[in-house]
This record gives C-alpha cells, sequence and structure tokens, in this order.
C-alpha cells in the first residue's frame, strides 16, 4: 500500500481552482478564532461550514472521511484522557465508571476538544486534497516569496514520502527472508519495529544527502534569477477567499460571544 499524496478533488471546482497560497492563507485564517476559546459551539460552527463547502472544492465526503480517519483516533484518544483525567468534574453528575465520575463539565470539555480537532484540521486536509504539491511550491515562492530553496526541498521531501511505505515492506520482507520473525512475542515484535524503523531512518537520511548534493549540481541554490515553467497567477476571487475566509472564522467566534458560550483560552 502507498500513499496517495496528489489531489483527489473535482479541478472545476469553484475553490479547487483557486490559488494554492490563498488555499492554504485561507485555512489559516479560518482556524486562528477556533484555539482561542475552549467552547464547543465554535468549533461546531466551523465544522458546519467546512463541511457545507465541501462540494465547492470538489471533494466528496466518502474521500474527506478516508484522509481524516487519523483524526477519529485523535478525538477518541481526546475523549478517554478527558474521561480519566479531567480536572474540571463540576456541573451535574451523569454517571460513573467505577472510581470515575462522568460530570456535565467533562462532557463539555470533551466536546469542545474532539469538535476543534476536527474542525482545525479539516481544512488543511481540504487543502492538500485539493492542490497539487508542485503547484503549491511554484505558489509559495511566487506569491509568498518563500525562499525558492525551501520551497522546492519540501516538495522533494514531500514527493518522497510515498517511498517510505515501500522501503519499509522491502525491509520486512528481506528480513522475513532471512529468518528474522517475532512470532507472537511482544518484546520481541516491539525490538524489531526499533530496528525497522531505524534501518529506514539511515536510509532516508542517506537518500535525502544524496538528493541534497544532486539539486544543488543543478543549480537550485543559485542566487541567479529563477524562471518558472508555470505562473501561479493571485487573482481577485483569491483575495476574496482570504476576506470570506477570515469573516467565516471571525462569524463563528462572535456568535459564541453573544450567545453567552464564550470560554477563552486565556484568562
Amino acid at each position: 500500500m502507498t500513499l496517495a499524496l496528489e489531489p483527489v478533488a473535482d479541478p472545476a471546482a469553484p475553490l479547487a481552482r483557486r490559488n494554492p497560497v490563498a488555499k492554504l492563507g485561507a485555512a489559516l485564517l479560518f482556524s486562528v478564532p477556533l484555539i482561542a476559546t475552549l467552547d464547543p459551539l465554535t468549533p461546531a460552527i466551523a465544522l458546519a461550514v467546512e463541511l457545507c463547502a465541501l462540494p465547492l472544492f470538489g471533494v466528496r465526503l466518502g474521500v474527506l472521511a478516508r484522509r481524516a480517519w487519523p483524526l477519529t483516533l485523535a478525538a477518541a484518544g481526546i475523549l478517554v484522557t478527558m474521561v480519566l483525567f479531567a480536572a474540571d468534574r463540576t456541573g451535574a453528575h451523569l454517571l460513573s465508571l467505577g472510581p470515575f465520575d462522568i460530570t456535565t463539565g467533562v462532557v463539555t470539555g470533551a466536546l469542545g476538544l474532539v469538535l476543534r480537532v476536527f474542525a482545525v484540521a479539516l481544512p488543511g486536509i481540504i487543502v492538500f486534497a485539493t492542490t497539487d504539491p508542485t503547484d503549491l511550491a511554484d505558489a509559495l515562492v511566487q506569491n509568498a516569496k518563500a525562499p525558492a530553496r525551501f520551497a522546492i526541498g519540501a516538495l522533494a521531501a514531500f514527493r518522497l514520502i510515498p517511498l517510505l511505505t515501500e522501503e519499509w515492506q522491502m525491509l520486512t520482507l528481506a528480513r522475513r527472508a532471512r529468518g528474522i520473525d517475532a512470532g507472537r512475542n511482544p518484546l520481541a515484535k516491539l525490538r524489531l519495529f526499533a530496528s525497522t524503523a531505524f534501518a529506514l531512518l539511515v536510509g532516508a537520511l542517506r537518500r535525502g544527502g544524496r538528493l541534497a548534493t544532486a539539486m544543488d549540481a543543478r543549480g537550485f541554490d543559485s542566487t541567479t534569477p529563477r524562471t518558472y515553467a508555470r505562473r501561479q497567477h493571485f487573482t481577485k476571487a483569491d483575495t476574496a477567499l482570504l476576506v470570506a475566509a477570515a469573516a467565516l472564522g471571525a462569524a463563528a467566534l462572535t456568535t459564541s460571544i453573544l450567545t453567552g458560550f464564550f470560554n477563552p483560552i486565556l484568562g
């Protein structure tokens, strides 16, 4: 199994066609207000807005669910942690799980954190599901004025990520062919996992060094002005996307304040 890093959205969708820097900036502007409060209402509103915007990005809900499955594991971990270690156990008592009392304060805190994880992470998932990595690197250099060495190096590293899964499989098969197998011993499995991960790390560092040398030899670190095969234009529609994202994020936070749910993270 390999990782799918290419865009999976409909390229003809209105917002999928926007400049990669504009989409990345919109995701950041929309997410910033969500980290200012601990209440569950703000991320719930933001999550509803994100789901409503999916058709405009050309992303199907099933595709989003497959890409966002790690968030479900994170949400489950947050829920368990809050139930076991929450300091705020005020509010009405709901039920008891052995020595742990579940109160409305625990439920509210856990719900706010879980919704915030999804609301903050989904914009980034949507951006990378609708953006070609090469276009993003070009836009960072052309529109955001990021250093070409950083942008192109990050693109090269991003392109090499699928090789890690292939190398892991090859290392596992090679060790199995040599008779190295942990069987059902959990400690042996842990040692085998650690040694395989170390071998993978060594291989990745060696490849990174060779790639950096090759890129320098081809003039990627040159101070000579660069030309671009694909121009990335920042239009008025891209500016409108940034403004709309900031306005929607502020509206979610304002709604929380006006309804009395606002719970500042500081103070």
